[in-house]
């Protein structure tokens, strides 16, 4: 008896609380979307007359904040929860005017709050022009540093497919990502070892001696190249010097993205992808293709990318039998492998000029970020028998059992060496490996390069804001005039 009392209290209760609660659930999906979706007509009066915000307002329109998830469960007491496109939209405004700390972004905001009230944050009601409490209604700085670094990428890279969807909607006559370029980005890490000033007894670059700044940066090579190195007794040498290897460290992380070129002067990041500094270039070519690809809805048909990525994936990945795409890769001779040449039927020639019979295959697992088959490829003259012939050109290994050299057994690894990098199709698509450098000059203007900030979650999230804003800025320059701000 006393539960079915209990039970009856408690439907009593419901059914009084019901219409209450249906009405914050449907105030609170009201609260959810950003308030700037609305029309310029139905803005108040002190939003439309603050320039900034409707500066602002004509440009975070061109997201999709629909991909977002809503502001969470609604509560009935204490303070509504805050909108994660408040936070997004207040940190691109944050970059777009290039404020350099999350405190900045505070007293902006408090200063502006119109503002506030278009990027949707809860407004405590007070007695005030604006008709709530702006310095209530804006976190502190340190909530904003959180929300910064512990907010999902995932978020960030939904709004970076809908970025893509509406290109693709704008431009229905052209096939967006046809030719692609791809590179990576240095990226500094705020620690005392990256500050040539300061003095560090221990060692500056000791990869077994994490910064205590950034618990998740690592040391890694900007590049590195062979010089000369001057000496007192450089005149007597006859090379003019010493080979010394030379290379630029850092401790901090690297961006990867995917550009392409919408025509002379616009550019569009298509995928984006951040790594610690300790991962080599091409780690971030097949997430990248990967995002690309799922965005695009098909693969791309040309690559421009730079020799680091000069590997036989990258040919496979651009070869396709039923068009002539390929990758623009300048060669790299790596270590003594200088370029091969082939024969008609596709085998390797020795330098004799020797067609190199195929004697085995076998997998390969640790030589290449992939798994892989190697084919072996041995000497036409005593393979599979001696026939009594010696080597035309006396090789070194002729004694040794002759001239064997290993290949991937893909078509990527002949077109590597056979790709007529002299050609005009060639050269057309590599000139577009500049569009990404374009990207970088402009992530650089927006502070890509010396984050302060201080692990690795909220650096790849700034990264991706970065580009998103860039996208922003490129879709305001070619809208086409049917389609209202």
């Amino acid at each position: 008896m006393q539960q079915s009392h209990s039970s009856t209290g408690r439907n009593r209760l419901r059914a009084i609380l019901s219409p209450f609660r249906r009405y914050c659930h449907w105030h609170w999906q009201r609260q959810s979307a950003p308030r700037f979706l609305c029309q310029d007509h139905e803005l108040p009066l002190f939003v439309r007359n603050c320039h900034t915000t409707m500066d602002a307002i004509q440009w975070l329109r061109l997201l999709d904040w629909r991909a977002l998830p809503s502001a969470g469960r609604p509560l009935y007491f204490g303070r509504s929860p805050v909108p994660k496109a408040a936070y997004i939209g207040a940190f691109l405004v944050k970059l777009d005017l290039q404020l350099s700390t999350i405190a900045r972004l505070r007293r902006f905001l408090v200063a502006h709050p119109a503002l506030v009230w278009a990027l949707g944050f809860p407004l405590p009601p007070a007695d005030s022009r604006c008709g709530f409490d702006v310095a209530q209604a804006v976190p502190c700085a340190r909530h904003f540093n959180r929300v910064l670094r512990e907010m999902p990428n995932e978020l960030l890279q939904s709004l970076l497919d809908g970025q893509v969807r509406l290109l693709q909607s704008w431009l229905p006559n052209e096939t967006v990502g046809q030719t692609i370029s791809l590179d990576t980005k240095h990226i500094l890490a705020w620690v005392k070892e990256n500050n040539p000033k300061q003095f560090i007894e221990s060692g500056r670059f000791d990869k077994t001696l994490q910064p205590t700044g950034d618990p998740d940066c690592k040391l890694g090579c900007k590049r590195r190249h062979n010089k000369r190195e001057v000496t007192p007794h450089s005149e007597a040498l006859p090379a003019g010097g010493l080979p010394a290897s030379i290379g630029e460290f850092y401790w901090g992380y690297a961006s990867g993205a995917v550009v392409t070129r919408l025509s002379s002067s616009h550019e569009f990041v298509l995928a984006e992808r951040t790594q610690t500094f300790d991962k080599g270039d091409v780690t971030f070519f097949f997430p990248l293709m990967k995002d690309t690809e799922q965005r695009l809805g098909y693969r791309p048909r040309y690559g421009a990318l730079d020799a680091a990525f000069d590997a036989f994936y990258v040919y496979d990945y651009f070869h396709h039998p039923t068009h002539d795409g390929f990758a623009a890769v300048p060669f790299c001779e790596k270590g003594n492998r200088a370029r091969r040449t082939f024969g008609a039927e596709g085998l390797p020639l020795c330098e004799a000029g020797l067609a190199m019979p195929h004697k085995l295959t076998y997998n390969d697992r640790t030589t290449a970020l992939i798994p892989y088959q190697r084919a072996r490829h041995v000497c036409p003259l005593l393979v599979p028998e001696a026939n009594g012939q010696s080597c035309p050109v006396a090789h070194q290994k002729w004694t040794k059992g002759g001239c064997t050299t290993t290949l991937a057994n893909t078509p990527g690894a002949r077109i590597r060496h056979q790709l007529d990098r002299d050609s005009d199709v060639y050269l057309n698509v590599y000139r577009q490996r500049t569009a990404v450098e374009r990207i970088f000059a402009r992530a650089v203007d927006l502070g890509i390069e010396r984050p302060k900030l201080r692990n690795q979650h909220a650096i790849a999230n700034q990264n991706t804001l970065i580009y998103l804003l860039i996208n922003l800025r490129t879709l305001q320059r070619i809208r086409p005039t049917n389609v209202q701000p």
